[in-house]
């Protein structure tokens, strides 16, 4: 493998882009303050219009499709339905190019909603069609354990500034690897069980070890 081969390139990519205002400008400071180099819009939700007002400002972020099925209790449709899911997929994305103004860079899925085994087809197929990532079924490896809540219960140490430098330590391989990130101010319009982790996230993505790190 040559020295070019061996790079190791870590895209560190935050969910929910879109989801309120609150989560918009956390994302925007963890981009423009600390090592988030990309973003997924859930293109459906309140905040999404400022969400792309936002990303226009900040052209060197790179913005994906969060595709939102479920939100947050409130799903927005029944995912066993296919073909209710297949116009679904198709609307966002194309909500997505008409408010942005070009394709996304990638795709995922709000609460990893493509690795249902009858949705994951559906998600391919537009990947492969649109020449578009999608994580979990590309070159780059994602990394999704960068999270502080399981089980109902609050673990902040999992997010915690020394946390992420053993991940960007040990996990961050030759290749690409992306890795996944919830960073966010709440309360807000936006409901989520996952809350006050997201500020936590945000402190550590902006420390300053965690950026010489980096």
């Amino acid at each position: 493998m040559s020295k070019a081969d061996n790079r190791k390139i870590c895209i560190v990519n935050g969910d929910d882009f879109g989801a309120s205002s609150g989560v918009n400008r956390g994302i925007i400071e963890a981009h423009v303050s600390g090592i988030l180099t990309s973003a997924s819009i859930m293109i459906n939700m309140p905040g999404a219009e400022e969400a792309v007002n936002l990303s226009t400002e900040h052209p060197d972020l790179s913005v994906g499709l969060h595709v939102n099925f479920t939100n947050e209790g409130d799903p927005v449709i029944d995912i066993t339905d296919i073909d209710a899911a297949q116009a679904e997929l198709n609307r966002q994305y194309q909500l997505f190019v008409d408010l942005m103004g070009r394709p996304p860079s990638h795709i995922d899925s709000h609460h990893n909603i493509h690795r249902r085994l009858e949705l994951t087809p559906l998600f391919l197929i537009l990947a492969e069609e649109q020449g578009l990532f999608l994580r979990e079924h590309s070159p780059v490896r994602y990394y999704s354990s960068f999270y502080g809540q399981w089980e109902g219960e609050s673990h902040p140490e999992h997010i915690g500034a020394d946390q992420l430098i053993n991940v960007l330590e040990t996990e961050i391989h030759p290749g690409f690897t992306e890795l996944a990130c919830h960073p966010g101010y709440m309360p807000g319009e936006f409901v989520s069980e996952y809350a006050d982790e997201r500020e936590i996230e945000l402190q550590s993505l902006c420390n300053s070890r965690v950026k010489q790190r980096a």
